[in-house]
């Protein structure tokens, strides 16, 4: 007994320990009210719906066996049951309130997993736009609904476990007989199966009832679109009606059923229900097929383009692209004024040069300094003081401290140290990084010291448990002085100073020795859900969160900035996303992958914007979005726990930004839904593509790109989110689109898309970066580059209008030569069908622009023609050495290819040498050709 009641108590400590830590940590981070209003609706549901299930099967139960026949009245069959009855008999009651108990818990957990579902009902704010097929409001179809939805499908269950408990009691003793002569059941059997199978009919009424509104949010296949939702043709001509006359049916049915308490014969219910059946197979299913078929194939266009339009205009409303400004744009580049074209390159945009997601090898080798520092594999982009910047924390890595253990792990080495920040448009001569916030401590343009808190606790790397605070030091950070060290004076985390949470979170965290350890004393506080984005998925499980998280220096501390969506899969006729397919792209991995609620969407809203302090992990929720109705009934589900937006500070404001999920999903929608024509949408000719990324060899979407520039019509450069489209199935441009990302500019949130002409191809990513690398001189260049242990990086390939042209701009990386980290060493850029390859983003604009002579021209062949004048090759190699030797080098570029993929190295560095031949021949030809003649 004694071991009995230890294991209980063992059981109970252990349910009553997640619950514990779960209540401790809400209560820590003040979000409170989401725990309790969460707890206490789950509880609700599960108490509410348990006891109805339970009640409703256990008085059918009870019901079938009060209505059971004399043991006289009973057959051979039945009387061949006596054992059955005897056994159950002593413990019937047991056994009733037993299975009433098991389907009233199995319906109660259930019901406990719709505690969205039902808040978002209570709590639902009108949408203030109505479906234009019943004129009912979008939040019917959103919040309603569902909960309709659940409501029937409970009731189902609930019938149909009533019948089957009813049907085995019945028989059991005696009301339903299978093999015995004469009734097959009692009057008192046929007439409470005949009202729980009226019940059934009468939900599926019911049910047919809430299908028809149900069509204006059914997914179905449409050659038109992917995930076409909404009613077509054929449901509103053959399926609305068939549901409409189905529900009469239906309940004619239901009526039969219960009329049979009186006429006791199952005849004409039978009969109503299979005429139900045959109903439903030819109203619901052959008619809508014959419409169909002999309808809206023959002349589907004109049939279906009412209820196109219709779902073009839910869906460019539903995601939020419905003021997409589209303006054709010639693409090729007309201005033959030089100079201008080279001024302008400079004023239209601030050109990125270092690529966050290449550069971080070189943050990690300059600014490391220590091995259990770390950065993140993609860095930020930001503005300081106006400038495209890129951003990384130093943040913790456990793999890199010296010896790992317990105490180390989760006691002395608990943070990382110092912002480190590098400009975007500028790299050294050396082709490093030009830092502006750098070494540790961290100093700078951010500031100095104690000039800001430094110390990083909560971090998308960190996600171990620390204990802080207590006897037990921390190491802050190592100088030329020694190691420095700290103890924790931030109010985050749970406090570790009575038994009873360290034995739960001992419990919680396998660790028995946060029980008894000598390391946790007075002060001690455990620090957990440490990465910025499962701390705002934890204190608001309503909303989805972008999969990129970025770090800013704002008045002094450093705030984790967490871009959050509200989304719901019901907005009627809106077209369907999936969260996970659409914001993939070649950067995409577990840490960036969107943090996604509901998976498959028809409605997202950027609507809050959180922050998460790195020092205290305090968590602020925003709102951004003031009209988005989702929101609003979240706010009003958990009130006091979203902000106002007016009370976000203006030095926040500065550092937020248009975020990527939301506008990869946007892109995505807009490769079909940039079209506002029905009869356009329906041929698919105009129909795009996201490119795939051309600088790897993954097959995935290129991403899109921020950085400051200014679109046609715009007077100032603006912080902007870039992408490019092409044809479906081709690799030319067919758009070129850009949002303005920087909330403190008036237009904020403005798509603009630059349509491009069908008639006149402009090269797509793809056939830009083949052209770069089937350049003979460039290939050469490359293949220098590459040599020995080295290997080239090509960074993003970032695409600017300018002057009705498109400047295309690419860094090369090299890493190899001794360091372990990628250096800038030339710099790629295209405009009108010209080339350029220079160690310098200005010396390269000079050559393309042809605005001056190139410093150190890369080779005899570099372009110096300006775009739109005269021939597009330099004038020497019309001559026919030249252009013998540049087609000599070719080939010899492609059979060195051809012998490294064939692991063929003697027939590899003869290709080499024929390649200098070649160069070098063309070279000597170019010189005598540009050589000053004799006077006279």
């Amino acid at each position: 007994m004694t071991l009995g009641v230890l294991a209980v108590l063992a059981m109970a400590f252990i349910m009553f320990a997640g619950f514990w830590t779960d209540w401790l940590w809400f209560r820590s981070v003040a979000f409170s009210s989401v725990f309790t209003t969460t707890l206490w609706t789950k509880i609700g549901l599960f108490a509410v719906f348990g006891l109805l299930m339970a009640g409703a099967v256990g008085f059918n139960i009870w019901l079938a066996h009060r209505l059971r026949p004399p043991l006289s009245a009973m057959s051979v069959e039945q009387q061949s049951l006596d054992r059955y009855r005897m056994s159950v008999a002593p413990y019937k009651k047991w056994l009733l309130l037993g299975i009433a108990a098991i389907v009233g818990l199995i319906a109660g957990a259930s019901a406990a997993g719709q505690w969205k579902t039902w808040l978002m009902y209570v709590n639902g704010v009108p949408f203030g736009q109505k479906d234009p097929q019943f004129g009912l409001d979008v939040s019917f179809y959103t919040f309603d609904l569902p909960w309709y939805r659940f409501l029937l499908g409970f009731g189902f269950a609930a019938v149909v476990l009533s019948v089957i408990a009813a049907v085995v009691v019945h028989y059991l003793y005696g009301g339903l007989r299978v093999t015995s002569p004469g009734a097959r059941a009692t009057a008192a059997a046929t007439g409470h199966l005949s009202v729980l199978l009226g019940l059934f009919v009468t939900f599926k009424a019911v049910a047919y009832w809430l299908d028809r509104y149900g069509l204006a949010v059914k997914s179905s296949d449409f050659k038109a679109a992917d995930n076409w939702t909404g009613l077509r043709y054929v449901d509103a001509n053959a399926y609305l009606p068939a549901k409409t006359i189905l529900v009469a049916i239906a309940a004619i049915c239901a009526l039969l059923f219960f009329a049979t308490l009186w006429r006791r014969t199952w005849q004409l219910p039978v009969i109503g229900f299979g005429l139900m059946v045959l109903s439903a197979i030819l109203i619901g299913g052959l008619y809508p097929a014959i419409v169909q078929k002999f309808q809206v194939q023959p002349n589907e266009q004109a049939k279906e383009s009412p209820y196109v339009e219709k779902n073009i205009e839910a869906t460019r409303n539903a995601y939020g692209i419905a003021n997409a400004e589209v303006k054709d744009y010639p693409g090729t580049g007309s201005n033959t004024d030089h100079a201008k074209l080279r001024a302008d390159a400079d004023t239209t945009a601030s050109i990125r040069l270092l690529d966050p997601n290449i550069v971080s090898p070189a943050f990690q080798q300059l600014q490391q300094v220590k091995g259990y520092y770390g950065f993140p594999a993609t860095l930020a982009v930001d503005r300081y003081k106006g400038q495209d910047t890129v951003i990384g924390l130093r943040e913790l890595n456990l793999a890199g401290i010296p010896k790992n253990n317990w105490i180390n792990d989760h006691f002395r080495y608990t943070h990382g140290y110092g912002v480190v920040a590098a400009k975007g448009t500028e790299v050294t001569k050396n082709g490093d990084p030009v830092f502006i916030q750098s070494d540790l401590p961290s100093k700078g343009e951010f500031g100095t010291g104690n000039a800001f808190k430094q110390q990083i606790y909560y971090g998308e790397q960190t996600k171990q448990y620390s204990i802080v605070g207590g006897p037990q030091k921390e190491l802050d950070y190592s100088d030329d002085k020694g190691e420095k060290e700290t103890s924790y004076t931030g109010k985050s985390g749970v406090s570790l100073d009575n038994p009873i949470n360290r034995a739960a979170y001992a419990l919680s965290f396998s660790e028995p020795q946060i029980l008894y350890s000598g390391a946790i004393g007075d002060g001690s506080r455990i620090l957990y859900n440490r990465t910025p984005k499962e701390r705002v998925e934890a204190v608001a499980p309503w909303l989805t969160i972008d999969g990129a998280a970025y770090p800013a220096v704002v008045d002094g501390r450093i705030q984790w900035i967490v871009d959050a969506y509200t989304t719901t899969n019901g907005y009627p006729y809106a077209s369907r996303t999936t969260l996970g397919d659409s914001t993939a792209d070649s950067l995409t991995n577990s840490q960036r992958a969107v943090v996604a609620q509901e998976n498959r969407v028809n409605y997202i809203r950027n609507s809050v914007k959180a922050t998460v302090d790195a020092y205290d992990g305090t968590i602020k929720l925003y709102q951004w979005d003031t009209q988005d109705p989702v929101l609003k009934t979240w706010m009003k589900a958990f009130p006091g726990t979203v902000k106002a937006k007016s009370e976000i500070p203006k030095a926040l404001i500065d550092h937020m930004r248009y975020p990527q999920d939301l506008y990869k999903v946007q892109r995505e929608l807009l490769t079909r839904y940039h079209v506002t024509d029905a009869q356009t949408f329906l041929s698919g000719s105009e129909v795009w593509a996201v490119p795939d990324d051309p600088t790897t060899k993954t097959g995935s979407a290129v991403p899109p790109y921020y950085l400051s520039m200014k679109m046609p019509g715009q007077k100032e450069q603006a912080f902007s989110l870039t992408t490019t489209f092409t044809p479906n199935g081709r690799d030319n441009l067919s758009a070129f689109m850009a949002v303005n990302a920087d909330p403190g500019t008036p237009d904020y949130g403005k798509i603009r898309i630059l349509k491009l002409p069908t008639s006149t191809p402009v090269d797509g990513p793809k056939q830009v970066q083949s052209k770069f690398n089937s350049k003979p001189e460039i290939a050469q260049e490359i293949n220098i580059l590459s040599r020995g242990d080295s290997q080239v990086e090509y960074g993003n390939l970032l695409t600017v209008p300018l002057d009705d042209g498109l400047l295309n701009v690419e860094p090369v990386y090299v890493k190899g030569g001794g360091l372990k980290y990628p250096t800038l060493r030339k710099v790629l850029v295209t405009y009108g069908g010209q080339t350029a390859f220079e160690d310098t983003l200005e010396k390269a604009l000079n050559v393309v622009f042809g605005a001056e002579a190139p410093s150190a021209p890369t080779t005899p062949t570099t372009p110096t023609t300006p775009p739109g004048e005269g021939t597009t090759t330099p004038p020497g190699t019309q001559d026919p050495t030249v252009k013998a030797a540049l087609s000599d080098a070719q080939k010899a570029i492609e059979a060195a290819e051809k012998a490294r993929q064939a692991g063929d190295w003697t027939a590899f560095g003869k290709a080499q040498d024929d390649i200098k031949a070649a160069l070098q021949r063309a070279v000597d030809a170019e010189a005598k050709l540009t050589a000053p003649k004799p006077a006279g």
